[in-house]
């Protein structure tokens, strides 16, 4: 099982470089823009690729967050409760959240097949939406993952 946690965290963590490498990409690309126009010559299509990127700034970066526990928790009522009722209560919402992903994922992979078969491209630099919304959805599934690897911490007792 360890083995298995340290494979998912690096492959989390790879993710989440991917995600700093776009956040990277779209701070250039606006720095660049914005001296651009001052010059009267503004890159076409920064708007698109912003979006774009941003959508896989957030889809990659989710996982190894979550792994991280470096979002917000809001669980001063939880503290109260002994430890058993804080594992359980952990256990099920990791699963009420693991099913909420797969349903998102599920959805956004169906919308980006749509979005293919129709042909829907973006307006100035007519790039495919769909690719994103892929991997965004892709990116649930590896939400779904790092979930998972959570309810193996908890019953391995390795669970903060």
């Amino acid at each position: 099982m360890d083995g298995f946690l340290r494979g998912a965290e690096r492959l989390m963590r790879f993710m989440y470089l991917m995600g700093g490498v776009c956040l990277i990409f779209i701070m250039f690309l606006t720095i660049s823009d914005v001296f651009l126009r001052l010059m009267r010559r503004p890159i076409v299509g920064t708007y698109e690729l912003v979006c774009f990127g941003s959508s896989l700034v957030i889809g990659l970066s989710i996982p190894y967050v979550s792994w991280k526990r470096g979002h917000i928790f809001v669980d001063f009522m939880i503290n109260l409760f002994p430890r058993g009722v804080k594992k359980v209560f952990t256990l099920v919402t990791r699963c009420m959240a693991i099913t909420l992903f797969i349903l998102a994922g599920w959805n956004l992979i169906q919308y980006a097949l749509d979005l293919y078969r129709v042909g829907e491209v973006s307006p100035t630099l007519t790039l495919p939406y769909y690719p994103f919304i892929f991997a965004v959805g892709i990116c649930c599934f590896f939400q779904c993952l790092s979930l998972f690897c959570d309810i193996l911490k908890i019953r391995g007792g390795k669970f903060e």
